[in-house]
């Protein structure tokens, strides 16, 4: 899953070798650092899946965050593929496997953050109609549909665009257009329903409380436009236009690379640390206890 040569700039399968001859030396501090902190981050979201998954009671919520930190582990196992490919040689195949994995868990994980924010707006906005109405299993089976969308929105993009078969002009730019505007409306949901929440915390005549869990919502997102979004845009928009086909895009990448690295170890760091703040000060509890706390949607389960 080499992101430098993505396969959208050549209409055929095969990786320029020449490419990888210029760039043998592709080892830099940028790699080390991208690797340094994707294992960090596979040990924090580990963390989070293992608590979730056996030692904590889910909730609405806690369901939508045990798939998040496990697509954010793909994803971070994925760019350490990516950071160590000048040693591990990968072929081509596997090479597009790889990637189809990581597109698979970046749409996953986007989406995940979307139903969080629509599903959080709406419990706050309309609590009694929400808590009444909303099916018991909502969110497990929200997330299995979420899991299967981004699994074939993916194969379709790697069956029209090269990846695993044949490359179609007009089938890769459909699938190309489809998926940015997917990734826009995904990343502008979260931001209205964020805004949504807090015009009515400031302005509305019953104010709603600004709980643990909305500020864990906020810097989640805030750290997905500014480090998560730019490789979504990476991936489906830029290669759209001619002028950027033109261009050695390689370090452009790299940075590109370590800024997606860097969102999704920051998850597992925002959960501790929202769980670590209690009136105005930091606490320092045992792991499962913060993460208990960060995800308390309201006042009174925080207290």
């Amino acid at each position: 899953m080499d992101l430098t040569t993505l396969y959208w700039n050549t209409s055929n399968t095969t990786l320029n070798s020449s490419y990888y001859t210029n760039h043998l030396s592709c080892f830099t501090t940028l790699n080390f650092l991208t690797v340094i902190i994707a294992v960090v981050g596979l040990a924090g979201n580990a963390i989070v899946l293992w608590l979730l998954a056996f030692h904590l009671h889910r909730n609405a919520f806690s369901v939508y965050v045990l798939n998040l930190a496990g697509a954010d582990f793909l994803q971070l196992c994925m760019q350490i593929v990516n950071s160590l490919q000048c040693f591990l040689h990968i072929n081509v195949i596997l090479d597009n496997f790889f990637f189809i994995v990581f597109m698979i868990a970046y749409l996953a994980g986007l989406c995940m953050i979307a139903a969080i924010s629509a599903e959080h707006c709406l419990s706050d906005m309309w609590p009694i109609w929400y808590h009444c109405q909303r099916p018991r299993h909502t969110s497990a089976i929200m997330c299995a549909l979420i899991w299967i969308f981004s699994l074939l929105l993916s194969l379709l993009v790697g069956l029209g665009c090269g990846i695993l078969f044949s490359y179609e002009f007009y089938f890769c730019i459909t699938c190309h257009y489809f998926t940015t505007s997917l990734i826009i409306v995904l990343s502008v949901v979260p931001s209205v329903s964020s805004l949504s929440l807090f015009v009515k915390m400031i302005c509305a005549s019953h104010r709603i409380p600004v709980t643990r869990f909305y500020v864990t919502i906020a810097l989640k997102l805030m750290v997905f436009i500014f480090f998560g979004l730019p490789i979504g845009m990476y991936m489906f928009l830029l290669p759209m236009f001619k002028e950027f086909q033109n261009i050695d895009s390689y370090d452009v990448a790299k940075v590109i690379i370590f800024l997606s690295c860097v969102n999704n170890c920051a998850n597992p760091v925002i959960y501790f640390l929202m769980g670590s703040v209690r009136h105005r000060s930091l606490q320092c509890q045992n792991l499962k206890q913060l993460l208990q706390r960060a995800l308390k949607d309201t006042l009174e389960e925080e207290n």
